[in-house]
């Protein structure tokens, strides 16, 4: 397993300081009110604070640094910790959208609180039960990524708002490629892209360089550098997603596999494979696999050649992405950082 970069841990740090202060003044202020919302609050800092990359905050802090604010600033630790709200909000979702069971490590919001409905035997459907706390909690998570910028200049509150449209359209073709079995490899790119790749790393840089008043030119830097190392980011993602281990990356061996996510890993071995192949592959999202078929795909995946050629491509974005920035107009300290970054993301195991 990589170790973080310093570049990252800093900020990292501060983002924790700062979500631990809020969601704790916040679960204080309605349990007061209400004890039974120990739940709903319990369960958003179960998620928030359970851990994480921070890698949004840290692009947002080195994106804001690179435009020239000041490394000290409340305003860009704000930013940061309202990025990892946002990405809460989109995890508690995804779950119910996906049926997962776990999240880093963990019970999901949803089967926790399915399982509380049937223990107590409460009245409707626990199922449906689970799915809407989650669903609030979520919300949750949402209201409060915008208290955090209710501060920002224009031009980064409407860059927070593309960013976060751009974050459901990704979504929504992401769960329509599952169901159509989707695996054309420039549809799988382009949901690569925007479900994950942009909110990940080009808008973070985006946000912070707005927070200090950064200039066109540099936005446009910006993205020379994070859309390629979006891209291959979540192409990591999609590799831990077939092949990660359970104990690393707190989901099961496989999970994409078995939800059929519609990823260009996926789209490369239907393209490459054979005919006994293309009937291994055919069942990735037909049927609910288990492990012993998972460990068939996971194989097909490899032996067609699907794995290596993804690789490649990981390692060619990010040396495109590399380019960039070491050409940007920032300082050294802020170029180091970003390189530092570029390989941690996509050589993580988790």
């Amino acid at each position: 397993m990589r170790t973080a970069p310093e570049s990252l841990l800093s900020v990292a740090a501060r983002t924790d300081a700062r979500l631990a202060a809020i969601l704790q003044a916040e679960t204080a202020r309605w349990v007061a009110f209400d004890a039974d919302l120990a739940a709903p609050f319990g369960e958003l800092r179960r998620l928030v604070l359970a851990g994480g990359k921070r890698l949004r905050p840290a692009f947002t802090y080195w994106g804001f640094v690179g435009a020239g604010g000041s490394p000290d600033a409340d305003s860009v630790v704000d930013a940061g910790a309202a990025f990892e709200l946002m990405h809460a909000f989109a995890l508690f979702h995804d779950d119910i959208m996906d049926g997962s069971t776990a999240r880093r490590g963990q019970p999901t919001t949803h089967e926790v609180h399915r399982h509380l409905h049937e223990e107590h035997r409460w009245a409707g459907d626990a199922r449906r039960f689970g799915d809407g706390v989650a669903i609030l909690v979520g919300d949750l998570a949402f209201v409060y990524a915008d208290l955090l910028l209710a501060g920002a200049p224009r031009a980064a509150w409407e860059m927070w708002n593309e960013l976060r449209i751009e974050l459901n359209v990704g979504q929504y073709l992401d769960m329509l490629g599952s169901a159509r079995s989707e695996r054309r490899r420039e549809k799988a790119e382009r949901i690569c892209r925007y479900k994950s790749g942009k909110y990940t790393i080009e808008r973070p840089l985006h946000l912070g360089a707005l927070l200090a008043g950064g200039s066109t030119d540099l936005l446009a830097t910006y993205s020379a550098y994070g859309l390629p190392l979006g891209d291959a980011f979540q192409m990591r993602d999609d590799v831990l997603g077939a092949f990660g281990e359970t104990s690393v990356t707190g989901k099961p061996v496989g999970d994409d596999l078995r939800e059929g996510k519609p990823t260009p890993l996926m789209a490369i071995a239907v393209a490459r494979a054979n005919s006994a192949q293309q009937s291994v592959l055919a069942q990735v999202g037909a049927v609910r696999l288990d492990d012993a078929q998972v460990a068939n795909v996971q194989q097909v995946i490899v032996d067609t050649g699907a794995l290596a050629e993804l690789e490649a491509t990981i390692t060619r974005l990010t040396d495109e992405a590399i380019t960039a920035i070491n050409a940007a107009p920032v300082s050294s300290q802020v170029r180091s950082a970003l390189v530092e970054l570029a390989a941690y993301v996509v050589q993580r195991s988790l």
